[in-house]
């Protein structure tokens, strides 16, 4: 028989009692992850003047880098020449006496603390239930075809959708009760945005990636790292980015004609 044309005699039932339950459950379960992980989080410290003053003016440095096509020349240099100097000479910075030193231990840093700390219940609100319903999946829905799906698909998949069925000449387009798992939780994301808003706890893609990056978040100087040094980095890319310059509207009348005619 073609693979094409492969068909498996199932219980419709499974349908119900695998593919609806293991779905529901994630859903409720991401739910739950959302709302616990709102709760778990403690409060954040509110910043200083100087702490605010320190952070944004790096990231005035970040933003002249990368629209500085959006500017004259003369205007870029000027901008870069000032905030150059300023961050050569640690003007920005929150404790200028420190300037020099190594970071210090974030350990004894409380807004460090609260970081990490908040970073572990992350994890823990992620993994605990992962790890619960795998074994769910694994104890009672093992070994299960649940559907097929309506379109074609290369071999490559074949790992992915049909994990825990041990068959190599099954069509890879069905679909095991253990791969739904792995589906529903790479792919629940509109769900949970429509349910929860766009910024909840419930995506575990998102966060990951937010742990994968955390330069990403709020917070620019993490604990540990140094402001004076970053400071100089930046600095370091403002002139690399000043003698490679290029206006976007050098010559747009003569590009204009040249269009138009």
């Amino acid at each position: 028989m073609a693979q094409d044309d492969q068909t498996i005699l199932r219980d419709p039932a499974l349908f119900y009692w695998i593919l609806f339950p293991i779905t529901i459950v994630m859903i409720l379960t991401g739910i739950l992850r959302h709302y616990a992980t709102v709760l778990m989080q403690s409060d954040p410290k509110k910043q200083d003047i100087n702490t605010t003053r320190e952070q944004r003016n790096l990231i005035r440095g970040i933003n002249l880098r990368n629209n500085a096509g959006q500017i004259p020349l003369s205007s870029y240099l000027s901008r870069k020449n000032y905030l150059v100097g300023a961050y050569q000479r640690g003007d920005f910075l929150k404790d200028p006496e420190n300037k020099g030193q190594a970071p210090g231990n974030p350990m004894s840093d409380p807004a460090g603390m609260d970081q990490m700390m908040n970073m572990v219940k992350g994890n823990m609100a992620m993994i605990v239930p992962q790890t619960l319903i795998m074994g769910w999946i694994n104890a009672f829905f093992s070994g299960f075809v649940i559907m097929k799906l309506p379109f074609p698909l290369t071999i490559r998949f074949k790992s992915m959708l049909q994990s825990g069925v041990a068959t190599r000449d099954l069509d890879v387009r069905w679909v095991s009760s253990l791969s739904w798992y792995f589906l529903n939780l790479f792919g629940l994301r509109p769900v949970f945005s429509y349910l929860l808003g766009s910024e909840n706890a419930a995506d575990q893609m998102a966060q990951q990636m937010q742990q994968a990056n955390p330069a990403a978040a709020m917070n620019m100087f993490q604990p540990g790292q140094d402001p004076h040094k970053m400071f100089l980095a930046e600095a370091e890319n403002l002139e690399v980015i000043g003698g490679t310059h290029e206006y976007v509207l050098d010559g747009v009348e003569e590009r204009l004609l040249a269009k138009l005619s």
